[in-house]
């Protein structure tokens, strides 16, 4: 990342331009499938564009807001390293860290185990979560999110409180905390925070994908750190788009969340939140090692088709096509278009775990420093066919009365998550100056 300052930011070129471009382009396909394409949010899409586009010169061009960031960093860094730790204690050599290893390491990349290296720093970050919202400073940073939300996007209490939670816990946690009110919420409110479960991560998960990235982004901390806080606003922005209020519909400012996640103490806490952390582990590497078996399948299969250009068809590869002008609107390069197209082609029908091992990689193709930078926060959320079931099961057991409604969204809700993650970085991509050159 180049320390150009805010001077540096105001340089804007041909590229910035096509990110521009691509931002209008995502937000008029939501348009176009949009419920009623009579009402449009203008205020509220030059609102999330220009907020976005504040928090990332605020972040990365102010010195004070890069000394918060490379703290943040540290304290990812030192939680990553912390769980090797504890791994290399209970599973030894199979950790991967290079002085564990009992034998000469001729292939060190192959060091990299993602069931060791990855899916043990999320049972770590869920217990800390636990353990941080039993002492009440991740519930007091979710009420403030949960306001800004409120007063800026003009959501109701509950909803916005959800939306807050939903960007620190997850997809189907998030609405946990206000699981007496889903049954009431309208059906705008209900695709929105589908939606925004879509678009968002979990604080959980982040540390795994900086684990990933980490050597292949510059300062990839920083970057997924900051696409987890500003997707929601993209997120909630198309999901009001494709399914708008009712005329005359108001927001409920009401709140009362006694109740929604209560431990006994701080062990408890621990306790439990190691127990679910275990469980999205568990789930995450299930997810992989089916979704990953499947595509392989597929691709055996099209391998007995006639080659295209000399190779064989893949499910990765016609993603890729399929995908590349999307890419290429977001400020990616026509020549690396088609393996960016073919990254969001593994986020959407794998997760974005596979996608991001695959970009550190380049195993897809090589793409250049600006465009890692970009793929990062389009690849951050958890838009992707596994989550259809995770929501559509999540929410029959949060308000089962609702299911086949849910069921009618949830489609939707996945094209427009996939889509907010993909305006994200066509705002980032439209940035003026040098903070995402190599």
């Amino acid at each position: 990342m180049r320390q150009d300052g805010f001077g540096g930011m105001l340089m804007f070129g041909l590229e910035n331009a096509q990110s521009l471009l691509g931002i209008v382009a995502i937000v008029g396909l939501c348009w176009a499938l949009s419920e009623q394409r009579r009402v449009f949010p203008w205020r509220l899409a030059l609102g999330v564009v220009v907020a976005q586009a504040a928090l990332i010169l605020i972040l990365f061009a102010l010195p004070a807001s890069r000394v918060v960031l490379d703290g943040a960093t540290a304290v990812v860094n030192a939680l990553a390293a912390s769980t090797q730790a504890g791994v290399k204690f209970v599973f030894g050599f199979l950790s991967g860290l290079p002085d564990s290893q009992p034998y000469a390491v001729s292939n060190p990349q192959g060091l990299f185990v993602f069931a060791f290296r990855v899916l043990p720093v999320i049972i770590v970050v869920c217990a800390l979560s636990a353990l941080l919202w039993h002492w009440r400073i991740l519930q007091w940073v979710t009420r403030g999110f949960g306001l800004v939300f409120e007063r800026t996007m003009g959501l109701g209490g509950a909803p916005a409180l959800a939306v807050a939670a939903t960007m620190f816990m997850g997809q189907v946690e998030g609405p946990i905390f206000i699981r007496g009110y889903l049954k009431s919420l309208s059906r705008a409110d209900l695709f929105m925070l589908i939606t925004v479960g879509m678009t968002c991560v979990a604080g959980s998960t982040v540390v795994a994908y900086v684990t990933i990235l980490s050597g292949s982004v510059p300062n990839a901390a920083a970057h997924v750190l900051t696409a987890s806080v500003i997707s929601a606003p993209a997120g909630v922005l198309l999901a009001r788009i494709m399914v708008p209020r009712e005329p005359g519909e108001e927001a409920d400012r009401s709140i009362d969340l006694r109740g929604a996640r209560d431990y006994s103490g701080s062990i408890d806490a621990l306790m439990r939140g190691t127990s679910d952390g275990l469980q999205i582990a568990l789930n995450v590497g299930a997810i992989l090692i089916v979704l990953v078996a499947l595509i392989t399948i597929a691709n055996g299969l099209l391998g007995m088709a006639p080659r295209v250009g000399g190779a064989p068809l893949s499910v990765q590869g016609i993603l890729g096509w399929f995908f590349s002008p999307l890419a290429f609107l977001m400020g990616i390069p026509w020549r690396e278009a088609p393996a960016a197209g073919a990254l969001l082609g593994d986020k959407l029908v794998l997760t974005e775990f596979t996608a991001f091992a695959d970009l550190s990689s380049g195993v897809h193709g090589a793409i250049g420093g600006r465009a890692r930078v970009i793929m990062t926060y389009a690849l951050c959320g958890f838009a992707n066919i596994g989550s259809v079931g995770i929501n559509v099961a999540g929410y029959s057991i949060l308000v089962p009365e609702r299911r086949e409604e849910v069921v009618s969204l949830v489609w939707k809700a996945m094209l427009a998550g996939f889509l907010a993650t993909c305006m994200t970085a066509s705002v980032v991509g439209a940035m003026p100056g040098g903070f995402l050159a190599e």
